[in-house]
């Protein structure tokens, strides 16, 4: 199977260390936006103002009902406000032009930057979790 590069878009960034760990992997930028929409567990990263969340590769039920798994998949990201020049980029394309300046700075939106993406093989240790207030601004951007 050949490796698809994915495109940025508003809302996505992929970093060239993001791309060549996800070749590395062999994760698809379809698999690495699933953990960052639904992820299993959610920490703060490794990096200063980044967060790191984990999915199962897959699942199964032990005798006792809980769910186990052998490997995970690792992503890490941040949130940043894109430029100026880049929403009025976005704006003209959109055939909106001569805008208030302070306008600019509302269409500034979010966009996540995936710095990186892992497998790790077996259960990694749980160890800093992320404050609630920020997994709510995460999801709004969602």
């Amino acid at each position: 199977m050949q490796f698809k590069i994915p495109k940025n878009t508003e809302k996505y960034y992929w970093t060239k260390h993001s791309i060549i760990k996800m070749r590395q992997y062999g994760l698809s930028g379809q698999r690495v936006t699933r953990v960052i929409r639904a992820p299993k567990r959610t920490e703060s990263g490794i990096v200063k103002s980044t967060v790191a969340v984990m999915q199962p590769v897959s699942t199964r039920r032990n005798e006792k009902g809980e769910l186990t798994w052998k490997s995970e998949i690792w992503v890490m990201y941040k949130l940043s406000r894109r430029s100026k020049v880049e929403s009025q980029k976005r704006l003209e394309s959109l055939g909106i032009q001569n805008l208030n300046p302070n306008f600019l700075n509302l269409a500034n939106s979010k966009q996540i930057k995936i710095i990186s993406a892992w497998k790790y093989p077996g259960v990694s240790p749980k160890n800093n979790p992320i404050p609630d207030e920020i997994l709510e601004e995460i999801e709004s951007i969602e």
